[in-house]
């Protein structure tokens, strides 16, 4: 089931970018900053990225305005242009062909490795999921989002340090990814630090190996670039505005396409068109789930299987309180080995378990989103009525939501669930055969 979903993931993905008019939009996103910055330009400067723009010839002339806004409109952090130089030096043609391998191979490799972690309690459970899971990940090819490469490496690295095996590619893969996207695999991180033990250990090799790698090009930008922290502000509140791609509000693109925002505030303002008030309920929410995991994360042994449901918890958490959009998402592959193991644990937690995963992993997938989108269409009008409100919100939002609903799940799981004795004793380093009949 896990190579039936790698192969129609690498079908759909391939034959979709050979017909869309948006293929490899995001990639193109860092490849002219990255150009611009090789020509000593000013990767933050809308103007210098247009330069460089126009001078590649490579857009039509009839794009629309949006579409060249986000591609010179840059907002990564300094430290992404470590990972995104090389590509930029290969020019388009080859960097976007091996910028769309590794990241095809990079996420089946990781869903490979979350199978053979999963594979110690139900692998069949994993491998139905892992598949579903790759079905649905096929924009993601398409479009050459970033995140595709930062999930992958995130799964990669929790991997090696769970199976204490490669550990010196696992520091890598996980400083690469904190490089280029901080916010999806920050708290994977944080999770590594305050577990303690080797895990700590783990956490400090890559804070250091990230300083090594990303030092040169940190510097780099500022040196081109001494205001490129006021430049990105600018560059990310253009789209932030009202009815913005960026804009959480009842009236922003939140829901209305395939890169939808799935930060808790896009659900939340459906009641409250308030900024303040929904990013301080969205705030407050992460937080009140923030504290107990840390708690329990500082006080949990390395060597114990509910690592696996730490790692869980982050995983939706991660996506709620700031700005990602639903290929960040993609994270959620760091639950598939906590489900399996609740689900041969039997019972009622089983039940919920596989129910709130698969869920999650459908409402975030690229083939549900698409039939939504096209379904609720007639949804995006203010409701006045809290009945209508909460309609819209489980139509064209339903991805925070159910985000929500499994990091709440994962969290009781990981706190105040009594594992049994016979996942107790299970190691992350795998002996003995699978739990699973």
């Amino acid at each position: 089931m896990l190579l039936l979903g790698a192969v129609m993931f690498l079908v759909i993905g391939i034959a979709w970018s050979r017909i869309s008019p948006i293929a490899m939009g995001d990639f193109k996103v860092v490849y002219y900053s990255s150009r611009c910055l090789l020509q000593h330009g000013d990767p933050y400067s809308e103007r210098d990225v247009l330069r460089v723009y126009r001078a590649e010839g490579r857009e039509p002339l009839s794009e629309p305005e949006l579409d060249r806004q986000v591609k010179t409109r840059f907002f990564y952090p300094p430290t992404a242009f470590t990972f995104t130089v090389p590509f930029a030096l290969m020019g388009y043609g080859a960097g976007h062909l091996i910028w769309m391998f590794l990241s095809s191979g990079c996420l089946i490799l990781a869903a490979v490795l979350m199978w053979d972690l999963a594979a110690d309690f139900a692998p069949m459970t994993a491998g139905a999921f892992l598949g579903l899971f790759l079905v649905n990940s096929f924009w993601l090819l398409m479009i050459g989002n970033a995140a595709g490469i930062v999930v992958s490496l995130s799964a990669v690295t929790v991997w090696c340090f769970l199976r204490d095996r490669f550990v010196p590619a696992g520091v890598l893969c996980l400083a690469i990814s904190l490089a280029l996207k901080p916010h999806d695999s920050g708290l994977v991180w944080l999770f590594f630090l305050l577990a303690g033990g080797t895990l700590r250990k783990r956490a400090l090799q890559t804070l250091l190996a990230l300083l090594v790698i990303s030092l040169p090009a940190a510097l780099w930008v500022m040196h081109v670039s001494p205001h490129w922290m006021e430049e990105m502000l600018v560059n990310m509140a253009s789209f932030s505005g009202v009815g913005g791609i960026a804009d959480p509000g009842p009236n922003g693109m939140a829901g209305r396409n395939m890169d939808s925002l799935v930060e808790l505030q896009s659900a939340v303002s459906i009641f409250s068109d308030n900024p303040r008030i929904y990013n301080s309920i969205s705030y407050g929410i992460c937080g009140v789930l923030l504290v107990p995991w840390v708690i329990k994360t500082l006080k949990i042994r390395s060597s114990q299987p509910r690592v696996w449901l730490g790692l869980a918890v982050i995983a939706p958490l991660s996506m709620l309180p700031i700005y990602h959009l639903q290929h960040d998402a993609k994270l959620l592959l760091l639950t598939i080995p906590a489900c399996s193991m609740l689900w041969a644990e039997g019972g009622i937690v089983s039940w919920l378990a596989v129910s709130v995963t698969g869920l999650g992993i459908v409402i975030n997938g690229d083939i549900f989103s698409g039939i939504r989108i096209m379904l609720t269409r007639n949804f995006f009008a203010p409701q006045l009525d809290f009945p209508g409100k909460i309609q819209t919100a489980l139509f064209t939002r339903p991805a925070p939501l159910i985000l929500l609903v499994m990091a709440f799940f994962f969290l009781w799981a990981y706190t105040c669930w009594p594992l049994s004795s016979t996942i107790e004793t299970k190691r992350p380093d795998r002996t003995g055969a699978p739990i699973e009949s």
